[in-house]
């Protein structure tokens, strides 16, 4: 440690100010152009088999062969290193592999800054302020292209055999079609697993939604090793139903609370949301469905006034509504709770809202794939109380149940 702390204390001797460290000509540049330089050497003496000067390399067949110039980027900005050379040319550092112009991590921050919702300018514009290095629009697209093979493995990974419930959620993006700007959705599963986390399953666009479109995403979930779902929550999907019923005929589909309460909102001021939203819960959270009925009839009274579509909706869809009130408070709760695809919605509309539009499919996918790996780290909890909701389950579809 005494060695060290000298060593430090060695580098540190002319420090005055943070550009002396961190600064275009700083210790830190410099060092990491020593330390990658030492770093190629030492893997130059391993590929040859000598060390330099070594009598060994006489008539040894290869030999080293100078050296040349290459611009790394980094987190350190550009950096021009000196790569050493064997008379052979087979010489590849690790390191520094062959061809390659960033250094470890570079592509790592602009897919970070992409996947945050930044455009192609504003990624740009921060990696010169920042560590003062110049990147062309072409660069960061090949960077993000990248991930184009994750997006399909992802897309196509197995699936649990069982999911206690599915909800299906949808984010309206703006994409450039035949030279025009049109408003496409996006449709994503969410899934709750028999541990209680949250799951995106897939996502999927389509100019027309209908059966044979819904038909299309059950069968690649049951193609990817799904066998059962207990609940589909859905927001009146058309042909929906009809899909889930010909693929998983014992699935009951309900219809959304979530989405019940998000598009009630929708008429209503910011200033009267919150009282609103709470007068809404008295409905999908009364312990009977003739109870819910009579908070209806209440918050009619209370609101029809000034906002006649909400309870009109609500009465339009009772019968879709209502078979949540089969299942005990622990199963009901888990559907009703809007936390679980709310706060992914917001979180995906906070990075699109920046793009503007998107000039393709790919895309578009590409951002909404990075931005749900970044949101999809935070899911690290069970569903609140799911050891109650698992034991309501297991009671109630006992012989649908995966076996361990």
């Amino acid at each position: 440690m005494a060695t060290t702390d000298e060593l430090l204390d060695a580098l540190m001797k002319d420090y005055k100010k943070p550009e002396d460290l961190i600064g275009e000509n700083g210790l830190l540049k410099q060092l990491t152009k020593r330390l990658l330089e030492r770093a190629m050497q030492a893997e130059m003496t391993d590929h040859l088999g000598y060390e330099k000067h070594a009598p060994a390399g006489n008539n040894s067949g290869n030999s080293r062969n100078g050296s040349y110039k290459k611009r790394v980027k980094g987190e350190f900005g550009n950096l021009d290193v000196a790569i050493p050379r064997d008379r052979n040319a087979s010489f590849d550092p690790v390191i520094l592999p062959k061809g390659e112009s960033r250094f470890t991590g570079f592509d790592d921050k602009i897919i970070s800054m992409y996947a945050r919702g930044m455009t192609t300018r504003d990624i740009q514009g921060h990696l010169e302020e920042i560590y003062g290095v110049q990147v062309s629009p072409s660069l960061v697209s090949q960077v993000t292209a990248a991930v184009t093979e994750e997006i399909r493995l992802w897309q196509n990974r197995p699936l649990d055999e069982v999911y206690p419930i599915l909800y299906l959620d949808a984010v309206r993006v703006k994409v450039r079609h035949d030279g025009h700007v049109i408003n496409k959705a996006v449709y994503l599963a969410i899934a709750i697993t028999m541990d209680g986390l949250k799951e995106v399953l897939g996502m999927w666009t389509a100019e027309t939604e209908g059966a044979k479109f819904w038909l299309q995403v059950v069968a690649e979930l049951k193609s990817r090793g799904v066998k059962d779902i207990f609940i589909a929550c859905v927001d009146g999907l058309k042909g929906f139903p009809e899909a889930i019923e010909s693929v998983f005929p014992k699935t009951q589909v309900q219809l959304c609370i979530v989405h019940m309460v998000r598009h009630s909102l929708n008429y209503v001021s910011w200033k009267q949301r919150k009282e609103v939203a709470l007068d809404l819960k008295t409905i999908y959270q009364a312990p009977t469905v003739e109870m819910a009925a009579a908070n209806l009839e209440t918050f009619a009274a209370k609101w029809d006034a000034s906002h006649p579509t909400i309870a009109k909706s609500w009465r339009n869809n009772w019968e879709r509504i209502i078979p949540l009130f089969s299942y005990p408070t622990e199963i009901r709760r888990a559907i009703y709770t809007t936390n679980a695809i709310e706060s992914l919605n917001m979180s995906l509309r906070k990075v699109t809202k920046n793009r503007g539009s998107f000039p393709n499919d790919d895309a578009m996918f590409k951002l909404l794939f990075l931005a749900l790996k970044n949101i999809s780290k935070k899911w690290t909890m069970p569903f609140k109380d799911w050891k109650s909701v698992l034991n309501q389950f297991t009671i109630i579809f006992e012989e649908r149940m995966p076996t361990l």
